[in-house]
């Protein structure tokens, strides 16, 4: 798996999305959350994946985009050392929680402890 992030890999289907908060299970890492489900795609990607940030939190979008642009570089960074051998398709939305800003290296270390909390689930199953 490739450090990218492709178009194909991105979530953006609305119905998928409600799909996936109505029946989805979560694991977390404060300031991050991960809502995913096990899914089939017609296309050959094995994840689908959103982030968002919630606006209750922060007001402005300027603030909002920074946080997201700071999600998405982690979780591509990171996505190949846990999702290798993972064989299902999923499909994940990661929000982020915390009620104040960030930087990239304390994204970056949630991430990695998000995602392995994420492999293990999906492995122990």
């Amino acid at each position: 798996m490739s450090f990218s992030y492709p178009k194909k890999e991105k979530l953006k289907s609305q119905k998928l999305i409600e799909h996936l908060f109505s029946e989805g299970k979560s694991v977390s890492a404060y300031p991050l959350r991960m809502v995913y489900l096990k899914s089939n795609f017609d296309d050959d990607t094995q994840f689908k994946t959103g982030v968002s940030v919630s606006k209750r939190n922060f007001k402005k979008a300027v603030d909002r985009n920074r946080i997201k642009r700071l999600l998405r570089e982690g979780y591509r960074l990171n996505k190949s050392a846990y999702f290798n051998n993972i064989s299902s398709s999923y499909t994940l939305m990661i929000l982020y929680i915390g009620k104040d800003g960030t930087d990239f290296d304390s994204i970056d270390k949630k991430m990695k402890q998000l995602l392995e909390a994420f492999a293990k689930k999906v492995s122990l199953k």
